[in-house]
């Protein structure tokens, strides 16, 4: 039995970072959601599928959407990150966690995987995770969660911690369960930014009103700064800082490098390299950098997600094979019986 038996239902999609992780680890899509628009073109570019329903989740039937094993949700994080307002569940973002549950209790699926900000679990003095860890045990699942970082467990360098939180409809299932465990860092920002390579003149920052203050604080070309508007900040890991939904506002919320050419902020190509996608991903064309800087600030470590998705297939795929092997041994008694009788 293989990992493609295992069939995967996504909500909150995005652009499909979560779907590829799960299919990267040998998972079958068969049902995705998401309500942006422009999330859904870049889904729909990517993944070529005709499974991605668009819209508001609150408005799709349970009836409607087929069954599954796996069921996976990077719900809206913005209401309890602590670059967001923080208000968590008063925020209809953070609402939207009982769309989740009303999923999970109408499928029951065998396994939940759920991504969000690492505030998450001390959000009003941990009220917000015992609500959702409550709600996710008394619907029947036994949970883990940890918070990963991309930079320790994904090979990736970038600085940013998630909290993953996972759900087996079987106690047993969970109990072989086990988080990836850390690996060696051993990219760095070059193995995504061509310092070389002459980008359009939008991304450089020569004839911007902090070009002055960007050329005084920046001098290093091995690591990423962030523009604070009054100051610069530098990196000391030589990494890229966490990527965020509102990168392009404004432009300053874009990370900022040195190449061979000038002072410019990263291009979306490569913030979606610094969360993880392939080379091959495509940004549709037409789509607006605002957009595109949004998707991969929203999107997740591809890496990170694929490794925890490769340990829950290995887990379902054991206990599917052990039960067929008990399966096995039964006929074989009950085939040993009958000709005893007979």
């Amino acid at each position: 039995m293989t990992g493609l038996n295992y069939t995967v239902a996504s909500m909150f999609a995005g652009i499909g970072g979560i779907c590829l992780g799960f299919k990267n680890a040998g998972a079958r899509l068969v049902w995705a959601n998401e309500i942006d628009k422009y999330a859904c073109i870049t889904y729909r570019e990517n993944f070529g599928c005709d499974y991605l329903v668009e819209g508001d989740i609150r408005e799709i039937h349970t009836n409607d959407i087929p069954d599954f094993d796996v069921l996976t949700a990077g719900f809206p994080c913005q209401a309890f990150s602590i670059a967001g307002y923080r208000k968590g569940f008063e925020d209809d973002r953070g609402n939207v966690f009982f769309e989740v549950m009303r999923v999970i209790e109408a499928k029951r699926p065998r396994v939940v995987f759920l991504e969000n900000v690492k505030n998450l679990k001390s959000h009003d003095h941990g009220k917000t995770f015992t609500v959702i860890y409550d709600a996710l045990t008394n619907a029947g699942y036994t949970v883990k969660y940890d918070v990963l970082n991309a930079l320790e467990y994904g090979n990736i360098p970038q600085n940013r911690e998630r909290i993953y939180i996972v759900g087996f409809l079987n106690q047993k299932e969970s109990e072989q369960f086990k988080f990836p465990a850390p690996i060696k860092l051993n990219k760095t920002i070059h193995d995504i930014i061509d310092i070389h390579e002459k980008k359009p003149n939008k991304y450089y920052y020569s004839n911007s009103k902090y070009y002055p203050m960007l050329k005084e604080g920046m001098k290093r070309k091995d690591t990423v700064y962030q523009l604070r508007r009054i100051y610069v900040r530098e990196n000391k890991s030589n990494v890229c800082p966490t990527l965020t939904a509102n990168m392009g506002g404004g432009g300053h919320n874009v990370p900022l490098i040195i190449d061979d050419h000038d002072i410019r902020k990263l291009t979306p190509n490569e913030c979606f390299g610094f969360q993880g996608f392939p080379d091959d991903f495509k940004i549709p064309a037409g789509l607006s950098d605002t957009n595109a800087y949004k998707q991969a600030g929203n999107s997740v470590v591809v890496p990170v997600v694929e490794r925890i998705a490769r340990n829950i297939v290995e887990v379902l795929r054991k206990a599917d094979n052990k039960m067929d092997q008990e399966d096995s041994e039964i006929s074989i008694e009950q085939g040993t019986l009958f000709t005893k009788v007979g």
